[in-house]
């Protein structure tokens, strides 16, 4: 008897309520609405305020993932925990009502959502749970500098969920294979370097910062997601021609449609919602998700390939024929 696959059967997100607009960013920063939509994509974001955690953002959308049902198991995916130690995953566990489910978190920055499901649907492949509730939460902000103009007006905050349920491979709403890698020599290109074991943030605290070489992380994220793209189509048994949706990481609309120019796949297959919410890290694949389906973009038997990369570096692909969830809330 084949193992039972992970199928989609929840979604949900959830996002800060202030709104930070690029003509905001323009008016104490040097740059300008023009220059940050033409090379992002981006108008707005969404800032966590005064005592607004990634706890509270994963909860909201995790109450919205599982709609009054239950889980057994949830991976949180977020490189921003509310605090080093314990994982923030059991917190969001208890606020959500669900007992002593197993909770812990996965950090692989803004792939993390992939790594995530892959997570996920080994437990279930395995029979360790039945339903894992997967959340990709950040509040990635509060690793920015207010002063550097090259990632003030890239990032923002937000909560992505997905419930998923043990089913059959060939069911709507069933993930396909996944493809995962990194490539640690590369880390370098985007990180914060103080805070951890080796440079403590109480001796480096101007290190605390992310620190991002754009033009090297823009041709390493093209490059890997549409190899890693074609591994998983070739996996599944898909040509490029049979995806209806590409989900890819909300990183830059140029990086998104570079990927998918790569791949041979036309433009108004990509899903985009970076224009309103900003780079939202391990969060951006299940808000894409969300607006999509909210939307109408995404219908009931569309082949959707995800796509994601981040610091790392890691990268990672999966695929899913869309199933009927019903209306959004």
């Amino acid at each position: 008897m084949p193992a039972p696959a992970a199928v989609l059967t929840g979604l949900g997100s959830w996002l800060p309520t202030k709104v930070l607009d690029n003509h905001e960013i323009a008016a104490r920063l040097d740059t300008s609405d023009e220059w940050i939509r033409t090379r992002t994509g981006i108008r707005e974001r969404r800032i966590a305020g005064p005592g607004e955690s990634t706890v509270d953002l994963a909860v909201g959308a995790g109450r919205e993932a599982l709609a009054g049902g239950s889980a057994d198991a949830v991976v949180l995916a977020t490189a921003t925990p509310d605090q080093p130690c314990p994982a923030s995953a059991p917190q969001v566990a208890a606020r959500l009502g669900l007992g002593t489910a197993a909770a812990f978190d996965v950090n692989a920055v803004c792939s993390g959502f992939v790594y995530a499901l892959a997570t996920a649907a080994g437990f279930i492949a395995g029979g360790v749970a039945e339903r894992v509730l997967v959340i990709g939460a950040d509040t990635f902000t509060t690793l920015i500098d207010p002063a550097d103009r090259t990632t003030v007006p890239i990032f923002g905050d937000g909560a992505g969920a997905v419930l998923l349920r043990a089913g059959d491979a060939d069911e709507p709403g069933a993930f396909g294979p996944f493809d995962l890698h990194s490539e640690g020599e590369h880390a370098k290109l985007l990180w914060v370097e103080a805070g951890g074991a080796r440079k403590r943030l109480s001796e480096h605290p101007a290190d605390r910062f992310v620190a991002m070489q754009g033009t090297a992380v823009f041709r390493h994220a093209c490059a890997r997601m549409a190899e890693s793209s074609r591994t998983v189509l070739d996996r599944a048994g898909w040509m490029v021609g049979d995806v209806d949706r590409f989900v890819g990481h909300q990183a830059n609309i140029r990086i998104l449609q570079a990927t998918a120019k790569q791949l041979g796949m036309p433009a108004d297959a990509v899903v985009a919602n970076i224009d309103r919410v900003g780079n939202t890290s391990a969060a951006s694949i299940p808000l894409a998700l969300a607006d999509a389906r909210a939307d109408g973009t995404l219908v009931p038997g569309h082949r959707v390939l995800l796509s994601a990369f981040g610091a790392g570096l890691t990268w990672g692909s999966t695929v899913l024929r869309w199933p009927d969830l019903g209306q959004p809330a």
